[in-house]
């Protein structure tokens, strides 16, 4: 089927979301990977996507690790730097869709108080034609209830949804919800895509 809209996750796909790689920075790889090995960290963030407060959560996490209490810290007042920088050529291809009159929407795990830190960040947040933000939602991909909630949201048949995200388990969800994916391991290769289903030239997709 036509495609009618394209959805883009945002973290890894607009946007670098590299926490391992800022904390090996910060405070050395060694530092990092016990920090790493000694909390869930991924987990506690699948918190704050799900809608549960962001300082809250470190906080409480800061009282069962009294001894990492530096390095979540850092996590909570150096966010920004753990989602950074923008993926220039995906921002492009955002652009490039709306200005050819496609509607583009985001469908991205993000936790609401991150979220408005990342806006001021990154304007090209404010641009899609909807927003489908886990946090707000209280649900994260890949459960099916945020698939089924864009579906019936937007009123677009799922074969008639495009969407890109670089996590196997997200696109085997919407997959299997009859949405098209495309499976993100780099812009090039997003733009290919576009360009194959016709939705951009490939002069608009540099």
């Amino acid at each position: 089927m036509t495609v009618q809209a394209i959805l883009f996750d945002i973290g890894n796909v607009l946007i670098e979301w590299q926490p391992e790689r800022f904390f090996d920075r910060v405070i050395g790889a060694e530092r990092s990977a016990e920090f790493f090995d000694a909390i869930q960290l991924h987990e506690m963030n699948d918190r704050v996507d799900k809608g549960e407060v962001f300082h809250d959560v470190i906080a409480e996490t800061i009282a069962l690790h009294p001894d990492w209490s530096d390095e979540l810290t850092l996590w909570r007042d150096r966010w920004i730097e753990m989602a950074s920088p923008a993926i220039d050529h995906s921002v492009r291809l955002l652009r490039a869709l709306r200005r050819a009159g496609h509607p583009v929407f985001a469908l991205s795990n993000f936790g609401n108080e991150t979220f408005a830190i990342a806006e001021p960040e990154y304007p090209f947040l404010e641009e899609f034609d909807k927003r489908y933000i886990s946090g707000e939602l209280k649900v994260i991909k890949p459960d099916v209830a945020i698939y089924e909630h864009v579906e019936n949201d937007c009123g677009i048949s799922p074969s008639g949804l495009l969407f890109a995200d670089d996590r196997h388990d997200n696109i085997a969800a919407a997959k299997a919800r009859g949405w098209q994916t495309h499976l993100f391991n780099g812009p090039a290769g997003w733009a290919e895509r576009l360009v194959k289903e016709g939705l951009l030239t490939p002069e608009a997709a540099k």
